[in-house]
C-alpha cells in the first residue's frame, strides 16, 4: 500500500462567479522512504494539489477524486479525524520561513505546540526534551529553544520550521518551497537536510519547487505540472537531462550548467506566460508558448501516457530531444 495517493485529483476554486479548475484529473502515487519532487511555474497547481492532503483549501473549494493517506480518504474523513492526522501522520514545511512564525513566541514553544495537542499528557519537562531533540536533529542547539525568530537567520529559521514539521513523527512530509530566499550556501544545507531525514527517519517527502535543478538533484522522481496537469513525471536525474516533454525542456534550459557552451552568455527563456486556469486554449494547454507545436497541438489533448521509465502528455513526445528543442538536452 503506497502511503499517499493522488487519485484523478481535481480541484476547483470559485471565483467571481465562475468556476475556476485549479487540478484537473491528476494521479500520482508517494511511497514511504521515497521524494517526490512537483515542478512548474507559479499558478500550476503544485501547492493547491498538496493542501489537499490536509484539508487546507478554502471551504468554498470543490474536490473530487480521492487522496488516501494509508489508504483512507482524507477527503472523507470527519474534521476531527482530520485534526488528528495534521502532524500526526503529515506535516507540512511552509513556503516562507520568514513569515512562518510567531514573532512574539520563543520558536521551542512553538515546536512544542504540536506535541502538546496531540498528546495532552504529556510535561511540561518531556516536550522541552524533545524540542531540544528536534532541534538538534536539524542541525541547531538546543539552546536556541529559548530564541525568538527576529534572533535567528533565514536558514535557521527554516530549520525550525522543518523541526516543528518532525514534532509528531509523521510520515510524509510536504516541503512547500522550503529554500525560497535562502542564499546558495543555506539552500544547499537545508537540502542536505531534507535528504538525510527522507533517508534516516524512512520518510515520505513531496518537495515543491519551481526550480528543477533544485529538484533533480534532491528527489527520487519528479512530476512536472502546467496548467493544473501533470505534463511529466520521470525520475529526477533522467527528467532534468532528457526530457520528453517541451516545457520540462525549458524549465531545465532556463537553468545554466557550469562547463556547458549553450550557457556561456544567458540561460534560455520562455516566452509569455502560463493561461488562467479559467480560460485554457484548446488543444493542448502549453501549444501558444511551444517552439516546436505542430497543428494537431492547437486541436488534440495529449493524453498522459505511459513511457519507459514513465509518463508523459506530448504528441511529440516520441521525438528526439533535440528536435523538441529542449535547452537541458
Amino acid at each position: 500500500m503506497s502511503l499517499l495517493e493522488f487519485d484523478d485529483v481535481s480541484v476547483t476554486y470559485r471565483s467571481g462567479g465562475a468556476d475556476v479548475p485549479a487540478v484537473r484529473g491528476v494521479s500520482l502515487t508517494i511511497e514511504a522512504g521515497q521524494s517526490i519532487g512537483i515542478a512548474g511555474e507559479s499558478g500550476c497547481g503544485k501547492t493547491t494539489l498538496t493542501g489537499t492532503v490536509l484539508r487546507l483549501l478554502p471551504k468554498s473549494t470543490k474536490v473530487t477524486g480521492r487522496v488516501l493517506l494509508d489508504g483512507e480518504d482524507v477527503l472523507t474523513m470527519s474534521w476531527g479525524k482530520v485534526r488528528a492526522v495534521r502532524w500526526a501522520q503529515a506535516a507540512v514545511v511552509f513556503q516562507g520561513a520568514m513569515h512562518a512564525l510567531n514573532p512574539v513566541q520563543r520558536v521551542g514553544d512553538q515546536i512544542a505546540e504540536p506535541i502538546t495537542l496531540h498528546s495532552p499528557k504529556t510535561s511540561e519537562k518531556a516536550a522541552q526534551q524533545r524540542v531540544g531533540e528536534l532541534l538538534e536533529q536539524v542541525g541547531l542547539p538546543a539552546s536556541r529553544a529559548a530564541s525568538y525568530p527576529h534572533q535567528l537567520s533565514g536558514g535557521q529559521k527554516q530549520r525550525v520550521m522543518i523541526a516543528m514539521a518532525l514534532a509528531c513523527s509523521p510520515k510524509l512530509l510536504i516541503a512547500d518551497e522550503p529554500t525560497t530566499a535562502l542564499d546558495v550556501m543555506v539552500q544547499a544545507q537545508v537540502l542536505d537536510l531534507l535528504a538525510g531525514l527522507v533517508r534516516d527517519l524512512g520518510l515520505g517527502m513531496v518537495f515543491i519547487s519551481h526550480d528543477l535543478s533544485v529538484l533533480a538533484s534532491s528527489c527520487d522522481r519528479v512530476a512536472v505540472m502546467y496548467a493544473g496537469e501533470i505534463v511529466e513525471e520521470r525520475p529526477a536525474a533522467a527528467l532534468f537531462d532528457h526530457p520528453r516533454h517541451p516545457y520540462t525542456a525549458a524549465l531545465a534550459g532556463a537553468f545554466p550548467k557550469v562547463g556547458d557552451p549553450r550557457f556561456r552568455y544567458s540561460p534560455a527563456g520562455l516566452p509569455g506566460d502560463p493561461p488562467f486556469p479559467g480560460e485554457l486554449p484548446s488543444g493542448c494547454p502549453f501549444h501558444p508558448r511551444c517552439s516546436v507545436a505542430i497543428d494537431r497541438c492547437s486541436s488534440e489533448v495529449p493524453p498522459l501516457q505511459v513511457v519507459d521509465d514513465g509518463r508523459v502528455a506530448c504528441l511529440r513526445s516520441g521525438e528526439h530531444l533535440e528536435l523538441l528543442g529542449g535547452g537541458a538536452a
